[in-house]
């Protein structure tokens, strides 16, 4: 239960902030949103504040935020429906019942001779002596479909697809940016917590390694890889990209500097050089925290990036993909060896979550911000439907795989 609660808890602040990101900058831009959502499915709670119905929903895998006009709207009255309707201080309607809202407060009652919801704004009613008259609806008015549904109309200049390219891309891009800015601070706080990285110590030199037939002894200082200066990440991500060829590795005994080339080799799916290095850490300044966060993000992203690329070209199977329930199961074991590690595995969660919701997959932010570039070099967007229809088809992919990374994950949990 503790596992299960920690790892909803971490999700739903992924979640949270990849949702913040789409929801703020959607509101920059003059959009409506109808309901900022974390989890799918039913609703465990909901409050309305100002425009927006915020919602926490049963299924803790994800969330939406939901902008007026990115589906087709679907607020309608057909002519001749009977209506009861509150006029505001400025005399506009302000609110509309489909039925009798039983209330003390004026009304005004009629049926729908004409009615305009997104560009002119204005009704015509027809009242019982049949006299039509012209009633201006607020821009901001509420539909009331029955006393428990009500939806708020959205004037065109309200709906995505009346903003610029430029807006409808940052209200997109926005989500996988703040899961990349939570990235950042999260690693800035660990350096805080545990340091930043000062030097890289060969602890244990594995036999009948490339490094052991380079000469690489313990207690070696790793100093540089590649040029650059070692830590951790920088020997896990040189070693990765450099495929198999060789890697330039300065290393210091005794006082002295030996420059040495190492080939690695390939193992597990993971290129190594066969050496377990031990990083130090000291107390970090304000700069040099903020500085090992950024650069931390950096390498986690090559990683993770890497990862992608040996999925796509079939070097890494779609086995070793990681859902749910591992991903579960693994929350729980780190969130027990104490709060540090914890920090870091929200932290490359979060980077992940970023990552793969920017990948050109249908039904990602990564599609849609394409379908945004087609837009910009057309100079008009590809029909709704169609591009409705090449989402819902990297859907109902996407579902597929997540039944088969789950099954896998149920197999790897408790069956192994």
């Amino acid at each position: 239960m503790q596992t299960i609660l920690v790892f909803i808890l971490v999700l739903s602040v992924l979640v949270f902030f990849h949702e913040l990101g789409h929801f703020l900058f959607a509101k920059r831009a003059g959009i409506l949103v109808r309901e900022f959502a974390i989890g799918f499915g039913p609703k465990i709670f909901a409050k309305r504040y100002g425009e927006t119905l915020y919602s926490i929903r049963i299924l803790p895998l994800g969330g939406y935020v939901r902008m007026a006009g990115e589906d087709p709207e679907m607020v309608e009255i057909k002519t001749g429906t009977l209506i009861y309707a509150m006029k505001n201080e400025q005399d506009h309607l302000d609110h509309v019942y489909l039925y009798d809202p039983q209330t003390e407060k004026p009304l005004v009652v009629g049926r729908v001779i004409e009615i305009d919801m997104e560009k002119d704004c204005y009704i015509i009613l027809q009242d019982e002596y049949g006299e039509e008259t012209k009633y201006s609806l607020d821009r901001q008015a509420f539909i009331h479909y029955d006393p428990k549904n009500q939806v708020q109309i959205a004037p065109l200049d309200r709906q995505f697809g009346s903003k610029t390219v430029g807006q409808k891309a940052m209200a997109i891009f926005a989500g996988p940016l703040f899961n990349i800015l939570l990235t950042i601070v999260l690693f800035i706080v660990l350096a805080f917590q545990i340091g930043i990285e000062s030097k890289l110590v060969v602890d244990k030199v594995l036999t009948d390694t490339p490094a052991a037939r380079a000469g690489i002894k313990n207690k070696d200082v790793i100093t540089e890889i590649n040029g650059e200066k070692a830590t951790s990440q920088v020997l896990i991500s040189e070693i990765q990209e450099s495929k198999g060829n060789p890697v330039q590795i300065m290393i210091e005994r005794n006082g002295q500097r030996h420059p040495l080339k190492i080939a690695p080799k390939m193992e597990n799916n993971t290129y190594l050089i066969g050496v377990v290095p031990v990083q130090h850490y000291r107390e970090p300044s304000i700069i040099e925290a903020i500085s090992d966060g950024f650069k931390r993000t950096y390498n986690w992203s090559i990683l993770i990036l890497d990862s992608f690329v040996k999925l796509i070209t079939g070097e890494v199977s779609v086995k070793s993909l990681a859902g749910p329930v591992q991903m579960g199961d693994m929350t729980g074991k780190i969130a027990k060896k104490g709060v540090d590690p914890l920090i870091q595995w929200t932290a490359v969660l979060s980077l992940n979550l970023a990552i793969f919701n920017l990948l050109p997959i249908p039904a990602l932010d990564g599609s849609r911000l394409i379908f945004i570039g087609i837009e910009a070099i057309r100079g008009r967007p590809i029909h709704p439907n169609k591009e409705n229809l090449v989402h819902l088809a990297g859907f109902a992919l996407l579902m597929v795989l997540m039944l088969v990374v789950t099954y896998n994950d149920i197999m790897k949990v408790f069956f192994t």
